[in-house]
């Protein structure tokens, strides 16, 4: 797991970059703090800093460059199959200087060219420059899993792991407002966009040629859609394979040359990792993080029995609102552009703890978007009976607008939901998928943004994301945009900055392309029915975890925004973040719009206006260090 910067120019004169290619990777050290190099050769400045987990030896340095000097690579991420595709590059007269993933993946490119990313199971960006061609290849994991960002103009392509590195070429900053219309909307931004214009994310599962004559790009991996002629029809067949290929993605995913260990939240998913986990190692480090302060958000008692119940040596890091409150500002530096959910800052501090212990940990990360575990996933479900229910529910949207609604309590929290429940049901499929999706309506984002009026770029990007979802489709289309929307786009970045923000690679089984692609392949009544979300994970998986685990709320890493924005953080809120002097400075915003968001928090009826506030103050902070 590393870092990786460059820049290809289409003068022949990349040695002019040197100076910026360093400051790039000191940009990103964070990513790999055992080692950083440069390599500059005629149209092409090459950084690298390296987080050592397979082959440690400085022989497995990066840049690498096979022994003829032909071929220089730069890699982030891991190949969990590596050793195979050693062994058939071995019976081709392939020789090996090293044991490393990297080596391998070199010379995989020189024998197959582009077409040897279709054979690596694992997470990576890659570049790789062909000294003889005077071309750079760059390409990205199945799912996005590895970030890969992008800039390019007439003189130049300049790329990177995260946009701090872009930044050091002096890149232009100019704001993509559709980007930032959308931030406000989704708490992220969708990818291939960036929050700057002429910055983008590669593609999941696509590579792109660079030379001095042409741009080439090809698609090599596509998410398959559900096909019921193929569908598997016997549900304990499913089950069977299910446990097959997760314990099969789990064991690729153990590491010896280095510490490794598994975040354990108390959850199916992470609790299902773990126990497969303990079967393949003799010692298992378990991780999770308790809530002290706010024992509704609290579930470190469940963790605590899966780690009894597999001989794990568990650590649990039981916080109080300070060591959140104090964690603020590594999330604000953590990040490279408005990224606003909220549970980042629990996965900042939980994996800040378990890199004391370990450089590498297992997380359950993709199973509620690939296996439908989420809230809306049953919201879904039961919109699109038409029941009498959802009829009663939508006419009496008046009634639950007034009563009191927020995240910090039970009863609170239902009304919250009924009435979001109520406005999306009477929705079309698409539009009731995005009114679920977001945090604020378009009408709201309008209030907040010095705009008047939604662009036609905005509402063409909104239309390219819910086009799998057909009118009156079936409910696997619900799950195919939420993998390419809601997980690539904030549950796979949140892991990646806050992990390798603190030099810990998060390795997730769930993320296994032959996980996903059986995910995938399975009829909605696998997956979810009234009564049980993520149905064939958890009956797959029943009988080796605590019964305690099942039939209770799902909790994500929740994160009490309301409490703080009404106490510790409120001066900070009132007398800095969303200041009048500031806004009306900094030009962006309605102050009127934002005064109301501050009046409401202070209300008997905040509904989800902190995490609408949270929005605010994670751009406010990232535009302070990116404009101010």
């Amino acid at each position: 797991m590393c870092g990786i910067t460059g820049v290809y120019c289409f003068d022949g004169l990349a040695e002019k970059f040197t100076n910026q290619v360093h400051e790039a990777n000191k940009a990103i050290i964070h990513r790999g703090v055992d080692n950083q190099d440069v390599f500059v050769s005629q149209s092409v400045a090459l950084g690298h800093v390296r987080l050592s987990i397979v082959d440690t030896s400085e022989g497995a340095h990066q840049p690498f460059s096979d022994e003829s000097n032909r071929y220089t690579i730069i890699f982030n991420g891991e190949i969990f199959n590596y050793e195979i595709i050693r062994e058939e590059l071995i019976s081709k007269g392939y020789k090996f200087r090293t044991s490393s993933d990297t080596e391998v993946v070199l010379n995989s490119f020189i024998e197959y060219g582009t077409d040897c990313f279709e054979k690596l199971n694992g997470f990576f960006a890659i570049a790789v420059f062909d000294n003889d061609k005077n071309e750079v290849v760059i390409a990205r994991d199945r799912y996005g899993v590895k970030p890969f960002v992008y800039y390019k103009d007439k003189d130049k392509f300049i790329f990177g792991s995260e946009i701090k590195a872009l930044i050091q070429y002096g890149i232009p900053k100019i704001i993509d407002k559709v980007s930032l219309f959308q931030y406000f909307q989704h708490n992220y931004i969708a990818p291939p966009h960036t929050i700057f214009e002429n910055v983008k994310r590669l593609q999941a599962g696509t590579w792109m040629k660079h030379n001095s004559q042409e741009t080439v790009s090809e698609t090599y991996y596509k998410l398959p859609h559900f096909d019921p002629k193929n569908a598997p029809t016997n549900y304990e067949d499913a089950k069977k394979n299910l446990y097959d290929l997760l314990d099969q993605a789990v064991e690729r995913r153990i590491v010896r040359d280095v510490p490794m260990g598994s975040f354990l939240s108390g959850g199916i998913d992470s609790s299902i990792v773990s126990t497969l986990a303990k079967n393949h190692t003799n010692s298992l480090d378990t991780f999770s993080i308790g809530y002290a302060d706010e024992p509704m958000f609290d579930e470190s008692k469940y963790a605590q029995l899966v780690a009894d119940k597999i001989g794990s040596n568990h650590h649990l890091f039981m916080l109080k609102n300070d060591d959140f409150l104090d964690s603020l500002y590594d999330v604000f530096e953590a990040i490279d552009e408005p990224f606003a959910d909220s549970s980042a800052l629990a996965m900042n501090i939980l994996s800040k703890h378990t890199s004391k212990h370990v450089k590498v940990a297992l997380s359950g990360d993709g199973a509620d978007e690939v296996f439908s575990g989420y809230n809306k996933h049953s919201a879904e479900l039961r919109a699109r009976e038409g029941t009498i229910l959802n009829k009663i529910i939508s006419a009496g949207l008046p009634l639950w607008q007034l009563l009191p609604q927020s995240r910090n309590g039970k009863t609170s929290n239902f009304f919250r939901q009924i009435n979001h429940y109520g406005k999306g049901v009477k929705l079309s499929d698409k539009e009731r998928y995005w009114l679920w999706s977001t945090i604020s309506t378009e009408k709201e984002v309008l209030q907040l943004i010095k705009s008047s009026e939604i662009e036609e770029s905005y509402l063409n990007r909104k239309s390219e994301i819910l086009k799998p979802i057909g009118e009156n489709g079936n409910f696997n289309d619900v799950l195919y945009t939420d993998i390419q929307l809601v997980l690539q786009g904030d549950m796979l970045p949140k892991v990646d900055l806050m992990s390798m923000y603190h030099s810990l690679e998060v390795r997730s089984p769930f993320m296994d392309y032959t996980v996903v692609d059986f995910a995938n392949s399975l009829p909605v009544s696998f997956k979810i029915n009234k009564k049980i979300r993520k149905r064939i994970v958890q009956d797959t998986f029943r009988d080796i975890l605590p019964s305690e685990l099942y039939n209770r709320p799902k909790h994500g890493f929740e994160v009490p925004l309301l409490n703080w924005f009404r106490n510790e953080l409120k001066s900070e809120i009132t007398d800095n973040w969303l200041s009048e002097d500031f806004i009306q400075e900094q030009g962006l915003f309605n102050y009127e719009y934002i005064h109301k968001l501050k009046k409401k928090l202070f209300s008997s009826n905040p509904g989800d206006v902190a995490a609408k506030i949270w929005a605010i103050i994670i751009f406010q902070n990232w535009w302070k260090r990116y404009f101010d």
